[in-house]
């Protein structure tokens, strides 16, 4: 289930989602990137393991990521998860989204010990209503303490390359921002952690995602590829591959999607 945050954090975060998954280590949890950062809460004492074989801890918070990462999960669990704006951890805390690329870091290390009571209260709270009112104070402490959330410049070119589908050039981007080309690329990469061409391709992926959720029997592919903006359906399946490991047909038939970007495979992954 996916809960909205009220409007003062929503320069912050995205929205929150509920998740259940059943535990099984011989079924692949698959995750790839939605332009986001974000929090998740293992809400049991269970483990989940990276395809490394290494155990995360209960409650992480993850950066950006390049490819997509493969998990496991040996028990059934609830998932609470923090979705962030592309820039709101970096709005919130003022840390820089470069140094978090590619990390999981424990959350307790980023929020310190009220994470650890924000974990307990979740863990033990019943009613989603009671989990999603914790949150909420959890981080509105955190926002009140930032001298201003008013919208930036980086704030109305994110929204200008969601509005364009991830169809915009950065040399579009330098003409709407009236920013150099080499600030822009700094802006990205300590506020969201991508370049700009890499976030507005993972925008475009994920344009073609809602399409395809939404394809009735009479859409083809082919349709939604070209409304897209992909020159055809290798185009296509070559970035669909690039963030995710499969192609359309098999995100389709072939996982049960805890999320839009985090699935589980009916069967082991090829």
């Amino acid at each position: 289930m996916q809960v909205l945050p009220p409007e003062v954090l929503s320069p912050y975060i995205k929205h929150y989602l509920f998740l259940e998954s059943a535990g099984d280590p011989h079924k692949t949890l698959r995750l790839f990137s939605d332009g986001n950062t974000g929090i998740v809460f293992l809400l049991e004492q269970v483990h989940l393991l990276t395809n490394h074989s290494q155990y995360l801890p209960s409650s992480f918070l993850y950066g950006q990521i390049s490819n997509f990462q493969d998990l496991a999960l040996t028990e059934q669990t609830s998932f609470v998860i923090v979705v962030f704006q592309p820039d709101g951890l970096y709005k919130l805390l003022g840390i820089s989204a470069r140094e978090l690329k590619e990390q999981i870091v424990a959350t307790q290390d980023v929020f310190g010990q009220p994470a650890k009571k924000l974990y307990d209260s979740l863990r033990y709270l019943k009613q989603l209503t009671e989990k999603v009112n914790a949150l909420n104070t959890f981080f509105y402490e955190l926002a009140i303490q930032r001298k201003s959330s008013s919208p930036t410049l980086l704030s109305a070119v994110l929204q200008h390359i969601a509005h364009h589908k991830g169809l915009v050039t950065v040399e579009q981007l330098v003409n709407y921002s009236g920013y150099t080309e080499r600030h822009v690329e700094r802006i990205f990469a300590e506020q969201v952690g991508l370049s700009p061409k890499k976030f507005g391709s993972i925008v475009q992926l994920h344009s073609f995602l809602k399409l395809l959720r939404h394809k009735t029997a009479e859409t083809s592919l082919t349709a939604i590829c070209y409304q897209s903006g992909y020159f055809d359906q290798s185009h296509l399946i070559r970035a669909f591959k690039k963030y995710t490991g499969i192609t359309p047909s098999e995100y389709l038939n072939s996982t049960n999607r805890l999320a839009v970007n985090f699935m589980q495979f009916k069967n082991s992954p090829d």
